[in-house]
């Protein structure tokens, strides 16, 4: 009966497949890699049906900014012959911005990873100081931390089904996104063929890793005075006093004649409101999230 219910759901995967958008299936072979970003995201997406959602979304998305520009245009009393360069360049730039999405993915990913990869390690040495088996030591480690624990409960079911546990541990590591722990696992995978003792190895790479980590976030510190002062200068002051200086000089030069329209202030405001934004992205993207 298992098998009856599998084939009709891999049959409408196929022809969904087939019936893929066109652009989807024509761009799919210049982004070789997607396929590898998708699994160490740990995404369930098929490269084509990834590719598919990116073309649709930008398609639409253009739709939307391309109608918005025209309104714009309008009410400046611009040609739209102008519109013909938004047609090129927003597609390109949305069509980039999608691809970007198994990026963001890996990251977040990996800072999961990292964030409890210590202490998940620690539970792994004080369990296998205690005499403890690996195998039951991983099984204890594959809940209660997040990200870690899947990917040891990854190592777990794999050996649960027959695979050595070196090779279950190469498999899990040849997708994962996080440098320290494919060197915690690594270094269990090599101590096990080396015939080391696995808990002093690993508490040896537990501890340059637990430095390693205490380093980038006094490094973080250092980096977030001067970039506050940036924002101030640039986010703040440049802006406010920029505008006020601009709207006195117009006046002065055109003695009342040439002002800022609404147009223009609002122009002023998006940019202002769109730098504190990406400096607030900066700040948070560039924190190093660690439980240590």
């Amino acid at each position: 009966m298992a098998a009856k219910t599998t084939y009709p759901s891999q049959a409408a995967r196929l022809a969904k497949h087939k019936k893929a958008n066109p652009i989807a299936e024509m761009l799919l072979p210049y982004f070789p890699d997607i396929k590898k970003k998708l699994t160490m995201a740990n995404k369930k997406d098929t490269p084509v049906e990834f590719m598919e959602k990116a073309v649709n979304s930008t398609i639409f998305i253009t739709i939307g900014l391309l109608f918005l520009t025209a309104m714009f245009l309008q009410s400046m009393n611009i040609s739209l012959v102008y519109l013909l360069l938004f047609v090129v360049i927003y597609p390109i730039i949305l069509f980039k911005y999608f691809l970007l999405y198994p990026d963001v993915a890996i990251i977040q990913r990996r800072k999961a990873i990292d964030y409890e990869i210590v202490f998940a390690g620690r539970h792994l040495v004080i369990a296998l100081k205690s005499g403890m088996p690996l195998f039951d030591a991983m099984r204890g480690v594959s809940e209660g931390y997040g990200e870690v624990s899947k990917e040891f409960n990854n190592i777990v079911e794999k050996v649960m089904v027959g695979a050595p546990i070196s090779q279950a541990i190469r498999e899990v590591a040849q997708n994962n996104p996080s440098k320290n722990f494919v060197r915690i696992i690594m270094q269990i995978a090599n101590a096990l063929s080396s015939g080391a003792n696995v808990a002093d190895s690993l508490d040896a790479v537990l501890n340059q890793i637990s430095k390693e980590q205490v380093i980038e976030l006094k490094e973080y510190g250092q980096k977030l005075t001067p970039m506050v002062m940036f924002f101030m200068i640039f986010g703040i002051i440049l802006p406010s006093l920029g505008v006020a200086f601009l709207i006195i000089l117009m006046s002065l030069i055109s003695t009342g004649k040439f002002g800022f329209n609404s147009y223009i202030l609002v122009f002023a405001f998006a940019f202002i409101a769109v730098v504190q934004f990406l400096f607030l992205a900066l700040v948070e993207s560039s924190r190093p999230k660690y439980a240590i």
